[in-house]
């Protein structure tokens, strides 16, 4: 079970942002050990109950898309509700 942060969400480990829009590689899913990276219609997205916070898909992006949720780029922070919202 997750501990909820500060504002009282849930945390995400690891969210897929911008640079996927467009690319969707699938080079992450591939190397997902829990198979928690599932296929949007316009991106993938990080399972965060799924998610065992082993960074295997941040590497293999081929567009840098994946972030921990606590280094997410400011110039990209809504994907961080995007990615919270797609699996409520």
């Amino acid at each position: 079970m997750l501990c909820k942060t500060q504002s009282g969400e849930e945390p995400l480990t690891y969210i897929i942002a911008d640079p996927c829009i467009g690319t969707k590689d699938a080079s992450c899913v591939e190397v997902c050990p829990v198979d928690c990276i599932y296929e949007g219609e316009d991106q993938f997205y990080i399972h965060p109950d799924e998610c065992i916070d082993c960074a295997a898909c941040e590497p293999e992006c081929p567009v840098t898309a994946i972030f921990p949720d606590t280094d997410i780029p400011a110039d990209q922070s809504s994907y961080l509700e995007k990615n919270r919202s797609y699996f409520v």
